[in-house]
This record gives structure tokens, sequence and C-alpha cells, in this order.
């Protein structure tokens, strides 16, 4: 197989990407059908070594894709991720992206804590169900997902560019115009579920994905078939019912776009169904019959820190912004800021005081925190502190 040079690995180590032009010899006619193949396997093999839990590799088609991320987009669904218009239809065609792209490798990596008990969806829903809690979805209170797929993505592609010359190649981790879930389901890893995430018989759908787009023709997997069938639980059970019909999520709606993505005031119709959860929402996946195959993972990286996964909302509440710079480093928490963590957590307070009875010890105490945090509070904590505070409990 010919080899890149100890200079172009060093590229792709750096994180660049590689785009090798070869006048009279196309990619796909520089390695026979023999080698590419052997050369998936060895793929495959090193990427179970670096910790993820499968590979599939599709080619770059996803016109199948395109009409129907179209009508979403002009729907409005993406609410104030402009950045899902942004790139036309380099979403949707990723040789666009990526001139030279022949495969997609996706790849899966379960972030299901090791040690996590059979009970765990019990467990989360007990939480939820208690108006104190702080409730963090599952994937955040770990070690930022982005940076453990990455690095072991650019290992991946390292390996590959030392033992055939891609062409082209880049790594991906949610940081770029990528249709991952559809080009996961293309890929064969899963079939897109009834509320837009991937499943799979295998694992369910607690897992994150990542890609890496190559110039080399490399042989393609199946997709699978569906395994959705009649069931709804996934919409039924959608606190702000932002997943309108099957596979259709209006994301401004979503407890994960208001918590994450929404930049300014929460609206006031959705603040009440948002419960105790501050950062994201797992709902649609605990509910899920497929999760009770949910696998661990062998990695550390995403076991729960500074006990996100048992913290009251008054403990994260008397957090100082350096208290959150310090316990949300390398988290992906972090990227919401201190203000947007703040004004989650007021929601969620105000909801505790409506759904725990008025003479609850705990209902003084809140309203207490709140009053005194007013003051020093930017305009837009405070707007959702004085929501807060109006709350009532029965």
């Amino acid at each position: 197989m010919p080899r890149l040079s100890a200079a172009r690995i060093s590229r792709v180590r750096a994180g660049e990407d590689i785009d090798v032009r070869r006048p009279n010899m196309s990619k796909s006619s520089a390695l026979s059908s023999a080698e590419l193949q052997a050369l998936a396997q060895a793929i495959r093999v090193e990427a179970a070594r670096l910790g993820f839990s499968q590979i599939a590799i599709c080619d770059a088609d996803l016109g199948g894709a395109e009409a129907e991320f179209g009508r979403w987009l002009e729907a409005g669904y993406h609410g104030e991720m402009d950045y899902m218009a942004r790139h036309g239809t380099k979403r949707t065609r990723p040789a666009e992206l990526l001139p030279g792209t022949l495969r997609v490798i996706s790849a899966r990596m379960d972030y299901l804590p090791a040690g996590t008990p059979s009970q765990w969806r019990q467990m989360e829903w007990t939480r939820i169900n208690d108006p104190k809690a702080a409730v963090v979805s599952m994937y955040a209170r770990g070690r930022d997902y982005h940076k453990v797929l990455r690095q072991r993505l650019q290992t991946l592609a390292n390996f590959i560019c030392a033992r055939a010359d891609p062409g082209v190649v880049r790594v991906f981790t949610d940081s770029a115009p990528v249709l991952e879930v559809a080009l996961a389901a293309r890929a064969g890893l899963g079939w897109r579920g009834k509320h837009t995430l991937l499943l799979t018989r295998e694992a369910g759908s607690i897992f994150f994905l990542g890609e890496i787009f190559v110039g080399l023709a490399l042989p393609v997997d199946e997709p699978q078939s569906e395994h959705c069938g009649s069931c709804t639980r996934c919409i039924d059970v959608c606190p702000t019912r932002a997943i309108i019909a099957p596979y259709v999520m209006d994301a401004r709606r979503c407890i994960s776009y208001l918590t994450i993505e929404l930049a300014g005031s929460i609206p006031m119709d959705l603040r009440p169904l948002m419960g105790n959860r501050i950062y994201g929402c797992d709902d649609c996946q605990l509910v899920c019959p497929w999760n009770k195959y949910a696998r661990r993972s062998a990695l550390s990286d995403f076991a729960p820190r500074h006990g996100l996964d048992g913290a009251g909302l008054l403990q994260l509440w008397a957090w100082s912004e350096e208290d959150f710079a310090l316990r949300t480093e390398g988290s992906p928490i972090r990227r919401i800021g201190y203000q947007r963590f703040r004004r989650n957590l007021a929601v969620a307070l105000g909801n505790a005081r409506r759904n725990l009875p008025a003479v609850h010890g705990i209902q003084q105490e809140i309203a207490i925190s709140l009053r005194q945090a007013l003051p020093d509070s930017t305009p837009l904590v405070a707007e959702h502190i004085a929501w807060a505070l109006a709350q009532q409990g029965a």
C-alpha cells in the first residue's frame, strides 16, 4: 500500500486537512480491492483498540436526506442555530464540504459509565421526579465528549495515513456541517429513531458519533432496517412536545435546545414544562425500549464529575462564577457559560417552588437564595429569578 510521508502524517496529527491530488491516478485505483478490504478490517481492529464501540463505512451520497433537511430548515425548526443553514448543501453533500471525499467512516462510542447499575433508568426517573434535584443530561456529566472523540478519531486517521495515501482526510466531532445521524444510518451503525437520534438493537442510543472523511474507496457497509415499529413512547413522553411527528423535532421546543443553544430568555410557556432539567434532557432516551441494551463504556472519561449525577438545585445555585469555571473545566457544560447556567437553575428553582407544597421546608430556603442573588444578577438571570419567585406551591 502507498504510504503518506512523515510530513503529511504530522499534518494530520496537527488536525490539518490533507488534500493530496494525483493528476494521473485516482485514489480508488491506487489500492486494489483486496488491499482496500484489508485496510477496512485493520481500521476496525484499531478503532476497537482506541475505545470505539463500532465503526461502519458509507459512500458520500446523502441525496435522500437533502430534501427532508431543507424542509426542516424552511419550517424554522432549527431556531437560533443559524449554523445549521449557514453552509448550504455542504451539510448534505460531504464531497462539497471536503472535495475528494469518497467514503465516510462513522464511529460509535458508548458513554454509559462503567459500573452503572442495571436499574439506571429507574434511578434517572427518580431524580427527574424530585423537584429539588438538579438533572444534567447523562452525556454531560463527565469529560467533554468532543475532546475524547476527536483525540481518538485523530489517532485513527493517523493510522490510516500511515498505511495508505487517503487523498483527503478530515476528522469531525460535531464541529462542522455534517449530518452525522444520516451518515451513520447510511453506513449501517443503526437507524434513525422517531426521536431523531440514531438507534441500534445492540446498544440503544446512549452513544456519541464521530466521522472521518477519506478519499479512499473503502468497501461500504449495508444499512440496517428500522425497528421502531408502532412505538411512540419517545413522542408521548417529551415534556415540551418537541417531537411534533415521528422523525421530526422542533428544536425550538426541545429542552436540550432551551438549556444549551438558546442564548436569551426561555419562553414563558415552556418554563414550567422543563421541570428540574438544567442541562439537556434524556427523557426520550430513558423511555426507549432499546436502551435496556445500552452498553457501558470502558473509558473513565465519561464517569460523573463533581457529583453531577446527584447534585441538588440549591447546591449548584451556590456556585460562584469561579466555582463554575473550576468545576466545569473539561466539561461540555462550560460552553453555555455561567449566566445561562444560572438562568437554567432559576427556572428549575421556580418549578421546584411550584411543585413542592407551600409548607415544605425548602420553600423558604429557595426564596431566600433567589432574593439574595437578585441584586447582583444580570438582566437575563434577574428576569428568570423574578419568574421563579412568582411561582407558588400548592
